[in-house]
């Protein structure tokens, strides 16, 4: 790539957009109306239906060019003893500038729109414990009954018959069932894949991720299959304009449990019980060891066999995997980094607080 002036002012502009999202972060309801409800969904189908009938990932591949690029960069870098090194840091800085600007119209914005709460009419509050109780309960009765009804004895556990098309396949249908009742969840236009580096995501400890540039889900294929269903209808979220990880696992949830396939709502009320039994632990040891007490034991060897699957592909790295990861989601107005996962419990009560209302 040779020297010229418009690296100098690509790369300009990369400090200035720095300061536009942060101007953004302060105006949720400008966002939600002109970009999230406005231009996105249109931006989003658009890339849907360009590559959503490709076969392979696209975006798994650019992401792998883009790897190449970056080793490449740093090792003339070195070999070249520096040599134009502030011309090869500008023209670093144009090209990191042009991702960033991708990165943000294409779908990053949608961290900066109203929360997903205040558009649902849930009231936004601290739970109490008895309320948290009484939500876990509840998911624990539909978890238990959602198992027998597939297995017809309590100690197995269950074992899904589909391939991961199916469960894509399936997974429209419960957003169209879903889009009845809230309209703004309505997905069209599939492009859910396979990742290329479901190994590589297993190592760093991930279930699947959308990529941003391609408007492609990726969902990791290694995954056990009780938690197929929940991770791609948490991708299919991301897709739809939900770019905080609590409100993606909310609408997956939901997307999930409104399916007719009793795989995806066995899939729902899993899903909804490790999280909010996890923040059981966090506030009550005592009540949580009674909790799983009543839970199935079939369920129990299913999370038993997560815990060693995730387990097996323990390593040195993913810790700073999951800090980089961390860092990324707390810039971009995610507080709570990593733990943002976890405050799907907030609008789990809130929802069953209001279908009781």
């Amino acid at each position: 790539m040779k020297w010229n002036k418009t690296h100098i002012v690509v790369a300009a502009f990369l400090p200035v957009q720095m300061i536009l999202m942060r101007l953004a972060e302060n105006h949720p309801n400008v966002i939600e109306v002109y970009y999230s409800i406005g231009i996105y969904p249109y931006i989003s189908s658009f890339f849907r239906i360009l590559l959503g009938w490709i076969p392979f990932s696209i975006g798994d591949m650019l992401l792998s060019i883009l790897l190449f690029i970056i080793i490449r960069f740093l090792f003339l870098l070195i070999k070249n003893k520096f040599k134009d090194f502030i011309k090869k840091i500008i023209k670093a800085t144009a090209f990191a500038s042009t991702i960033y600007f991708c990165f943000y119209l294409f779908w990053g914005l949608n961290y900066y729109r109203e929360p997903l709460a205040k558009s649902l009419g849930f009231e936004q509050r601290k739970h109490s414990n008895t309320e948290l109780e009484n939500v876990t309960n509840y998911i624990i009765e539909n978890l238990n009954r959602t198992h027998l009804k597939i297995t017809n004895n309590d100690s197995i556990k269950v074992n899904s018959p589909y391939s991961s098309k199916d469960f894509y396949k399936l997974a429209i249908d419960g957003y169209n069932n879903l889009a009845i009742k809230y309209p703004q969840f309505n997905y069209k236009q599939s492009s859910i894949k396979n990742s290329l580096m479901s190994e590589l995501q297993s190592y760093n400890g991930t279930s699947g991720y959308i990529n941003p540039l391609t408007g492609e889900a990726h969902v990791n294929k290694l995954v056990p299959k009780t938690s197929y269903p929940t991770t791609t209808c948490h991708e299919m979220a991301h897709q739809i304009g939900y770019a905080a990880e609590n409100e993606a696992n909310f609408i997956g949830f939901l997307a999930a449990n409104y399916n007719n396939d009793l795989y995806f709502k066995y899939a729902s009320y899993r899903m909804a019980f490790g999280y909010c039994i996890a923040e059981v632990r966090k506030r009550d040891p005592k009540l949580y060891q009674s909790l799983w007490k009543k839970v199935n034991k079939g369920i129990i060897q299913d999370f038993n066999d997560s815990y060693e699957f995730w387990n097996s592909y323990k390593n040195i790295f993913e810790p700073l995997v999951k800090k980089g990861y961390n860092t990324y989601l707390k810039a971009n107005k995610q507080s709570k980094g990593t733990d943002s996962y976890n405050y799907v419990v907030d609008l789990l009560i809130s929802y069953y607080r209001k279908q009781v209302n």
